[in-house]
């Protein structure tokens, strides 16, 4: 089949899908609608795959840009005859496709599209619904992000829930070793933004460094919330045990997982973090805010555990318990690794993708 993807920028995620679409055997076209504030992806764009040109894919989207967006849209459409278009996040990318008219039209929610986009305003609501009762079919990574599309409108008999995963044989479990000398290691990697959390983990930060000083903790990523993380920590005197480690290639993120005692997400809004399913994969305990993509992965007290979303001081008592409990930590990452064996694998999770590609090429749909 001709598939044309349709996504907001170049991510590792998108390297994933355009690689294993391409390497089923598909004649893959990759449109990107916005340009990479921050180079998250170093890998290319895989070799078979071709980038298209276009309006767009240089700047952030802006409503005002929408209808020339898609008067090139179809433009495209035209002169590459897809016999598919997968698209996402919800009221962007596939809002331009559904515009466009053209069907078999697959939508592919990104999380934060239906768990935050959504509220912004009335424009994102309305473009939401408009997209959803024009697919052909819609794929989320957790069962939140399927109930809220239902909510919106979308035919529940053309869903199809699978968590993206990951590569079981890059993210592994760290060889067993003694306990660690250099104090106990907490390790997040989310985004610096506001609905990532970063700022609530400071906070908490602050508390359990104050109190106990064989605690570090180490912040991959960067971000908007730069500024405020550093200014949290230099006011609460702990700077000096925090380390900055910047953006990282996949191929280097397993050893920073494998330096870590402990893995925190505090995200306010998220569908299956690939991250935390990362950290499963390496059998890293991990210590999640209690949203519900959340808990569809980590269950208290068997792989993991949960505080409050937006709550400093009682992740700052659930670090101090961890730190209490070593002897746990062992038993909680080996139920992680087994979670993510049985329910993360991408080579396995990504077959349900392809499968819809072939479903909808037999059903021709309109």
């Amino acid at each position: 089949m001709r598939i044309l993807f349709f996504s907001l920028g170049y991510s590792t995620h998108d390297y994933r899908f355009l690689n294993s679409i391409s390497m089923a055997g598909h004649e893959v076209y990759f449109v990107q609608l916005e340009g990479n504030q921050r180079q998250v992806e170093s890998r290319l764009i895989p070799e078979n795959v071709n980038q298209v040109i276009w309006r767009g894919g240089r700047e952030p989207f802006r409503w005002n840009k929408l209808f020339s967006l898609t008067r090139d849209f179809k433009r495209l459409v035209k002169e590459i005859k897809p016999d598919l278009i997968h698209a996402g996040p919800i009221q962007t990318c596939a809002f331009i496709a559904a515009l466009a008219g053209f069907r078999p039209l697959l939508t592919m929610s990104w999380g934060f599209d239906l768990m935050d986009d959504v509220h912004k305003g009335w424009i994102w609501e309305f473009a939401t619904r408009y997209t959803l009762k024009r697919s052909s079919f819609f794929t989320s990574d957790a069962n939140v992000t399927k109930n809220k599309a239902l909510a919106y409108g979308m035919n529940p008999e053309k869903t199809i829930v699978f968590p993206w995963g990951v590569d079981l044989e890059h993210f592994k479990a760290k060889p067993e070793a003694g306990e660690r000398k250099d104090g106990f290691v907490l390790f997040c990697n989310r985004s610096w933004e506001e609905r990532y959390g970063v700022d609530v983990l400071a906070r908490a930060f602050v508390q359990v460094a104050q109190e106990r000083d064989d605690v570090r903790l180490i912040l991959l990523n960067g971000g908007s919330q730069s500024a405020t993380l550093r200014q949290i920590f230099q006011r609460g005197g702990v700077e000096d045990f925090v380390t900055y480690g910047g953006q990282i290639s996949q191929n280097d993120l397993p050893y920073w997982y494998h330096q870590a005692d402990l893995y925190i997400s505090p995200s306010h809004v998220d569908g299956s973090s690939v991250s935390l399913l990362e950290a499963l994969a390496c059998g890293l305990p991990c210590l999640v805010s209690d949203i519900p993509a959340n808990k569809e992965w980590v269950v208290e007290n068997e792989n993991g555990w949960l505080f409050k979303d937006g709550d400093a001081n009682h992740l700052a008592e659930k670090i101090l318990a961890a730190l209490n409990q070593r002897e746990k930590l062992h038993q909680l990452g080996r139920a992680g690794r087994r979670s993510a064996e049985l329910r993360a694998d991408w080579k396995k999770n990504v077959e349900a993708l392809l499968n819809v590609y072939r479903n909808l090429g037999e059903k021709n749909v309109i």
